[in-house]
């Protein structure tokens, strides 16, 4: 396993347990903070609610919060990951389901992650289809 890897995988057992307590207002998030490089930046598609650039610890406790009003339940089924140097490509077969419809959307997510000095430092995540996403949104 690679350096960069292994600081993605710290980085998501501290998402996973911070979203265990209950997320923002809840859960510490300084601890999912503490594997985020101080400039993370992360990405998202300008078509979806949380669409656009979140930077910083700050900007990434502001879409967790997000994320969490819209969605009950990410669940990653499987995830397949390829490493080139800092690198980490992460493709994750998931579902989410909406907290305001109850509606699911099963889907997959590739995402295009950063590391630098085991630090996540940026996040590209790309969507298979970002119209059912919406749709689930929606109801």
């Amino acid at each position: 396993m690679t350096d960069a890897l292994e600081a993605l995988e710290r980085f998501y057992a501290a998402e996973a347990d911070y979203l265990a307590a209950g997320g923002p207002g809840k859960g510490d998030f300084s601890v999912m903070a503490a594997h985020l490089a101080p400039d993370v930046v992360m990405y998202q598609a300008p078509s979806l609610p949380y669409g656009g650039t979140w930077r910083g610890h700050d900007g990434m406790e502001r879409f967790m919060a997000v994320m969490s009003e819209l969605w009950s339940e990410l669940t990653f089924r499987e995830q397949h990951y390829a490493v080139d140097g800092e690198t980490v490509t992460v493709r994750n077969d998931c579902v989410f389901r909406a907290r305001a419809t109850g509606r699911e959307v099963d889907t997959s997510v590739l995402q295009w992650i950063t590391v630098r000095d085991g630090l996540v430092s940026e996040f590209r995540p790309f969507y298979l289809d970002t119209s059912a996403v919406l749709a689930a949104l929606r109801g």
